[in-house]
C-alpha cells in the first residue's frame, strides 16, 4: 500500500509540472466571443426564445454600454478570495453590531411583524440586512448601486464559469422589464443583487413579495417588501422556525476529525458521546437535533456544530464565510459575545494557480470530481480530507498552502 501510495504522488508531481506550465503561459478559463455589441445582437433571439418581445429587449438594451469592471470584479469575490476570519472580522465590527441594533430598535414593528408572519428569526433577516447593505447605508452610493442590465449583460458576455445561471439572471432581468418594472429602477450590485437584501433578478421575479400592501414590489425603496421577499426566499430553502443556526464546540483530544462530514447529519448526542461539548460551558437542548461538524480553519480553529438552518444561510449565498457571518451577527445583534476559539491567523494560503493545481492534483488521484475553478469550497474540502484519511493524515480538509506543497507542488 505504501508503495502505491508513493507512485500515486511521483505521478501527480509530473502532472503538477504540465499544468504550472500550462497556468503561467496565460491561459484563460474563459473568453468573450466576439464584441460586446454583437453579444447584444445575437442574445435578443435567445431572449425572444424565451418570451421576451423585441419592443422589451430593444427598449431595455438598447443604449447598455459594456462595464469594463465586471471583468475585474469575477475573480475577487471576497468570499471566495479572503480567509474567513478576516471576512467575519471585517464584516461583524464592532461598529455594524452597533449600527444593527439602533438599526433594528427603529424598525423592530416591522421586523416583529415579517418574523411572525413568516416564521423566520428577525434578527437573521437583520443579519442578511447588515451584510449585505449595511443596513441600507450602500443603497445611495452609486459607485456601488447601478443599474443591473449592463452588468448582467457584461457578465453573461465575460462567459464565467456560470454562463447558463447568469444569462437566466438576464432574462429574468427582462421579465421584469416586460413586467413594467422601468429599466432604470432596475438597480443593484455588480453582479446583478438588488435592494435592502440584495436579491438577484429571477428571486424577484419569483419569490418577491409585497410586505407594505402599495400592491408593488419595490426591494430597493421599500425595506417591508425586502424583508418579506427574503422571508419568503429562506422559507423555499427549508428555513426551520425556532431552529438555532449551529453551536460553537470543543473536541477532545484523539477525536476522529473524519466526522466533519455536512453530508452526514447525526443527532447531537452523537456527538456528545464522543466527547464534544459546547464552548464556555453552555448546555445542548435538544440532543435529537440533527447537525453537522463544521471545521472552517481546520484543527487550530473555531469548531461548530451547524443544523440544517445554517444550510439555509448557505444557500442564500453560496458561500461558508458569508453564511457563518450573517450566522454570528444574528447572535451579535442579540446581544452573545464573539466566538471562543481562536483563529490560526498566522495561516499561508495558495495563490489562485496554486489552487487550481491542488484541484486538479485532486482530480488526478481520483479524490475529487468538482469543476476546477481556483475556489476552495465544501467539495474541495471534502476531497481533500479523503486524501488526508487515505494517508494516514489527521483529516480536518483544511487547504492551506502546506497542502500545496504536500501534493508535489
Amino acid at each position: 500500500m505504501a508503495q502505491i501510495k508513493f507512485v500515486k504522488i511521483m505521478c501527480v508531481k509530473f502532472l503538477f509540472a504540465a499544468l504550472w506550465g500550462m497556468l503561467n503561459s496565460g491561459a484563460a478559463i474563459a473568453q468573450p466571443v466576439g464584441t460586446f455589441s454583437q453579444f447584444l445582437q445575437e442574445f435578443e433571439s435567445k431572449a425572444r426564445q424565451n418570451g421576451i418581445s423585441s419592443a422589451t429587449y430593444r427598449q431595455a438594451m438598447g443604449g447598455v454600454e459594456y462595464d469594463a469592471s465586471i471583468a475585474r470584479r469575477i475573480s475577487g469575490q471576497p468570499e471566495f478570495t479572503t480567509p474567513i476570519w478576516e471576512y467575519i472580522e471585517r464584516r461583524v465590527s464592532a461598529g455594524r453590531i452597533s449600527r444593527g441594533k439602533s438599526a433594528m430598535e427603529r424598525n423592530w414593528t416591522l421586523f416583529e411583524a415579517v418574523g411572525r408572519r413568516y416564521g423566520v428569526d428577525p434578527f437573521v433577516l437583520g443579519a442578511i440586512w447588515g451584510i449585505e447593505t449595511d443596513y441600507g447605508a450602500v443603497l445611495s452610493n452609486t459607485n456601488l448601486i447601478k443599474p443591473i442590465l449592463p452588468s448582467l449583460a457584461a457578465l453573461v458576455y465575460q462567459r464565467r464559469g456560470r454562463v447558463a445561471l447568469d444569462e437566466a439572471e438576464l432574462i429574468s432581468a427582462l421579465k421584469l422589464v416586460q413586467s413594467g418594472h422601468s429599466p432604470g429602477t432596475l438597480v443593484g450590485s455588480w453582479a446583478g443583487a438588488m435592494g435592502h437584501l440584495q436579491v438577484n433578478s429571477s428571486i424577484l421575479l419569483s419569490k418577491g413579495t409585497d410586505g407594505n400592501g402599495d400592491g408593488k414590489v419595490d426591494v430597493h425603496n421599500s425595506l417591508a417588501d425586502a424583508l418579506a421577499t427574503s422571508a419568503v426566499l429562506l422559507n423555499s430553502f427549508g428555513y426551520k422556525s425556532g431552529m438555532d443556526w449551529g453551536f460553537e464546540v470543543t473536541l477532545p483530544a484523539g477525536f476522529d476529525y473524519s466526522l466533519a462530514n455536512r453530508n452526514q447529519m447525526k443527532p447531537i448526542g452523537f456527538f456528545v458521546d464522543r466527547g464534544v461539548a459546547r464552548v464556555a460551558g453552555r448546555v445542548f437542548g435538544d440532543l435529537d437535533q440533527e447537525v453537522f461538524l463544521y471545521l472552517p480553519a481546520g484543527k487550530d480553529g473555531p469548531k461548530f456544530l451547524m443544523t440544517p438552518n445554517y444550510l439555509v444561510l448557505k444557500s442564500y449565498n453560496f458561500s461558508d464565510s458569508y453564511a457563518l457571518a450573517v450566522a454570528h451577527l444574528t447572535d451579535r445583534l442579540k446581544g452573545a459575545g464573539g466566538f471562543v476559539g481562536s483563529w490560526p491567523t498566522q495561516t499561508k494560503f495558495p495563490n489562485r494557480a496554486q489552487r487550481i493545481a491542488i484541484q486538479n492534483r485532486l482530480a488526478q488521484l481520483g479524490f475529487y470530481q468538482g469543476e476546477v475553478d481556483g475556489r476552495i469550497g465544501p467539495i474541495t474540502q471534502e476531497a481533500y480530507q479523503r486524501y488526508q484519511l487515505e494517508n494516514g493524515l489527521l483529516a480536518d480538509g483544511f487547504i492551506t498552502l502546506e497542502t500545496f506543497y504536500q501534493l508535489g507542488g
